[in-house]
C-alpha cells in the first residue's frame, strides 16, 4: 500500500487509471476511507472514471477503519485535512487537478478552492454535507457518539475533551452553510462546479441548491439521482459530460 508521509502525518492512498488527475474525496465523514468507493458510495468513481482520468483517493488521517494517521490539530481542523490533500498532490508531482467530493468532500472542496484556487480545474459536489439550522449540533454530537470513542481507544494520546474541542472548532464555531467558506466566497467562485444534490439528514438539499444558485460557474444535476438506483447512470453520464468540457485534453 502506498503512503505519503510528512512529519508525523502518514496518508494511505490509492490511484488507478491514466489521464488528467482527479482527486476523489470519499464520503463517510471523519471515517472516510478508500473503501467508501466499493461499499457505500452510490457509484464507484474509481472504476467509472479510471479509463479517462488518473483517479486518486486517500484515507482520512483520523478514519477509524483506515490506514492513515496524523495529529489532531484542534485549532485548524479543516486546514489539517486540506494540508493532507494538497500534500498528496505535491507528493505525486501534480499541480492542477480535478476534484470530486462526496458528503464531507463538499466542505473539503470549498477549502481547497480557498487555499489553492489556481490548482483546482473543476469540482464535483456529490451529496454534499451542510449545515441544518434546525439541527445545529448534528455533526458535533454525532461524531462525539459515533467516531470519537473508537478514535480515543485506538489512539490513547487523544482524549474525548480534545476531540470535543476539535469538533467544536470544526462545526459549532462554523455553524453556517458549508462550514469552510461563506456565501460571498461562493458568489465569487469562477471554478466550473457541478452539484449533485441529496436530501438526507447530513446532506441537506437546501444547501446544495443554494450553492448551485450562488456559484456563477455552477450547474446542477438531476434530483433525485440516487433512488431509484436506475437514475444513477444518468447522474454519472452528467459527470462524464461535465468533465469532458472542463478537463484539459
Amino acid at each position: 500500500m502506498p503512503f505519503y508521509e510528512k512529519g508525523s502525518t502518514k496518508i494511505h492512498y490509492r490511484e488507478v487509471g491514466t489521464g488528467f488527475p482527479m482527486l476523489i474525496l470519499p464520503g463517510g465523514g471523519l471515517n472516510a476511507t478508500t473503501a467508501f468507493c466499493s461499499t457505500t458510495s452510490p457509484f464507484d468513481p474509481m472504476e467509472e472514471f479510471r479509463g479517462s482520468y488518473r483517479c486518486i483517493i486517500a484515507d482520512s488521517r483520523h478514519a477509524n477503519r483506515g490506514y492513515s494517521s496524523g495529529p489532531l490539530e484542534i485549532d485548524r481542523p479543516w486546514d489539517a485535512y486540506t494540508d493532507d490533500q494538497l500534500g498528496l498532490m505535491d507528493h505525486l508531482g501534480i499541480d492542477k487537478f480535478l476534484v470530486m467530493g462526496f458528503c464531507i468532500g463538499g466542505p473539503y472542496i470549498w477549502n481547497l478552492l480557498k487555499r489553492a484556487p489556481g490548482r483546482v480545474v473543476a469540482a464535483i459536489h456529490a451529496q454534499p454535507s451542510g449545515f441544518r439550522p434546525e439541527m445545529p449540533d448534528l455533526f458535533r454530537s454525532g461524531n462525539m457518539k459515533e467516531w470519537a470513542p473508537t478514535l480515543c481507544l485506538q489512539r490513547p494520546q487523544i482524549t474525548m475533551e480534545m476531540v470535543n474541542q476539535f469538533l467544536t472548532n470544526m462545526y459549532t464555531n462554523r455553524s453556517d452553510f458549508v462550514f469552510t467558506v461563506d456565501r460571498d466566497f461562493v458568489r465569487q467562485c469562477k471554478t466550473p462546479t457541478l452539484v449533485l444534490p441529496d436530501d438526507s439528514v447530513h446532506h441537506p438539499y437546501a444547501v446544495a441548491k443554494e450553492v448551485a444558485d450562488l456559484c456563477p460557474g455552477a450547474e446542477i444535476s438531476i434530483y433525485p439521482w440516487k433512488q431509484p438506483t436506475s437514475l444513477v447512470p444518468q447522474a454519472v453520464a452528467h459527470i462524464r459530460e461535465f468533465l469532458a468540457k472542463h478537463a484539459p485534453k
